[in-house]
């Protein structure tokens, strides 16, 4: 049985896991990273809508391009070595030398990795149905967000035609505009709550866009049909979330999509004694991520699951940093969403800006000559201007999807178009991209439609295939 030394350990690669890596390694000391999956990333591999690294790289970019930037730091560190498909199977603390011993299968057969520091990033796991008390059976049509979005992004497989969404998470609100552009009908988004749950500018550019219904104070009872969805039941709710007898309505449809939380995934830190945050399902730490056992650290959504993977990359970072013996480095600026107009003056037509998560509340109103005048945009920003401008006369909306590859092990590619397009024109594009085969080995960042339908963008790669 192989048993091999490091200085840090971390469990999941995701991007709270490379960063932690990376950031340990700067002090030249050796990381282990262990993955269960086939290749780094995370669930940043099935995110192929736009709006990450807003905060840490000034643009929007796709989960696959913010998750590559990471992969490829990676690779380029000595110090760091990669363990793919390999599962965890048992860990503690020796008492004795104070480090820590971790039992994993691999494709070598079990080994032992030992270590001084270990960094838990094994991120989150999403609610089911059942853990929401909706009654029925199980057939076929019935799954999470983040296993619809699998099926759309990683192998092109639209689950149904006819879509009922519950829960107004941030990757329902996504999988809604995904189903739409993909030619599903999304028949509504329902939140138990009285407000929506997800960001303002997924509200806006997710369900606005395509006029989907939001149905606030609403859930869904129950579920029908035997080998495969037929029809929910939704009813209203109160306040506290208890429904409103003589509410009840059957909806048609082939397909529930659950969209209701996240729960941190932390085996391991209970199986280690951690003390735990009952508000957030994840660990107790220190402001340098450090948990409550000496020199174990939780990062990312393994400590609370976060909005932005923005954030998620800076503590993992602060806790990397720390273990290498290095000053945290200077936060970024931070996001704070807008909940209402804070301009002084009420003109024109309010708009929610969706270009960051800010999603700035604007009052706009063109002028005369071209200009347009617009107020509520934090600092003055020109995004939001510029942004403004364009929603008074041409809509423009960023297009993710994926086309099809030349290569069987890995049959779809994500893409993106290089720059904003007409919103008009989204479901043109989408038509062309469905017939686009590209052949491989192709890099991040190459372009796979030049020109789309003369809008002088071109659709570019947004992962590696080789």
């Amino acid at each position: 049985m192989n048993i091999t030394e490091f200085k840090t350990i971390v469990i999941g690669g995701g991007p709270a896991g490379m960063q932690s890596a990376l950031s340990a390694s700067e002090g030249g000391d050796s990381v282990l990273i262990i993955e269960r999956e086939e290749k780094l990333g995370g669930i940043l591999k099935q995110c192929i809508h736009d709006g990450f690294g807003v905060i840490r790289y000034n643009e929007k970019l796709s989960g696959p391009e913010y998750a590559g930037i990471d992969m490829d730091k990676v690779k380029k560190d000595l110090n760091i070595t990669v363990k793919t498909q390999c599962f965890v199977t048992d860990l503690y603390k020796d008492e004795k030398t104070g480090k820590f011993k971790i039992f994993a299968s691999t494709e070598s057969g079990i080994e032992i990795f030992v270590s001084k520091f270990l960094v838990l990033a094994n991120g989150c796991r999403e609610r089911t149905a059942r853990q929401v008390q909706i009654h029925g059976s199980r057939p076929a049509g019935l799954l999470t967000a983040g296993a619809a979005q699998a099926y759309v992004n990683l192998m092109g497989a639209l689950p149904g035609k006819n879509i009922v969404i519950l829960g107004s998470g941030d990757v329902g609100l996504i999988m809604a505009r995904r189903f739409t552009l993909e030619g599903a009908k999304v028949l509504g988004v329902y939140e138990a709550g009285s407000k929506p749950s997800g960001l303002m500018r997924n509200i806006h550019q997710c369900l606005h866009d395509f006029d989907i219904p939001l149905h606030l104070s609403t859930t869904v009872t129950r579920v029908f049909g035997n080998r495969r969805v037929e029809a929910v039941e939704i009813a209203k709710t109160t306040e506290g979330f208890q429904i409103v007898a003589g509410t009840e309505q059957i909806i048609s449809c082939d397909t529930l999509v659950v969209s209701v939380g996240l729960i941190p995934e932390n085996e391991l830190a209970e199986k280690l004694k951690i003390k735990m945050d009952p508000k957030t399902n994840g660990p107790i730490v220190t402001e340098y991520m450090e948990t409550s056992l000496k020199n174990c650290f939780s990062v990312g959504n393994a400590l609370h699951v976060h909005d932005l993977v923005d954030d998620v990359s800076e503590g993992a970072e602060i806790a990397g940093r720390y273990i290498a013996g290095l000053p945290p480095l200077k936060n970024k600026k931070r996001i704070h969403e807008a909940t209402e107009y804070e301009g002084a003056e009420v003109f024109g037509k309010e708009i929610v800006c969706t270009t960051c998560p800010n999603s700035c509340i604007l009052m706009a109103e063109l002028l005369d000559g071209g200009g347009v005048k617009v107020a509520g945009n934090k600092g003055g920003c020109k995004r939001g201007i510029k942004f403004a401008q364009y929603e008074l006369t041409t809509p423009m909306r960023t297009l993710t999807s994926y086309v099809k590859t030349t290569r069987k092990s890995v049959p779809f590619a994500s893409v993106r178009t290089e720059k904003e397009v007409p919103k008009d024109k989204l479901f043109d594009i989408m038509e062309i991209l469905k017939t686009t085969v590209i052949k491989t080995p192709m890099k991040r960042g190459e372009v796979v439609v030049e020109n789309v339908l003369n809008t002088g963008v071109n659709v570019i790669l947004t992962t590696e295939v080789y």
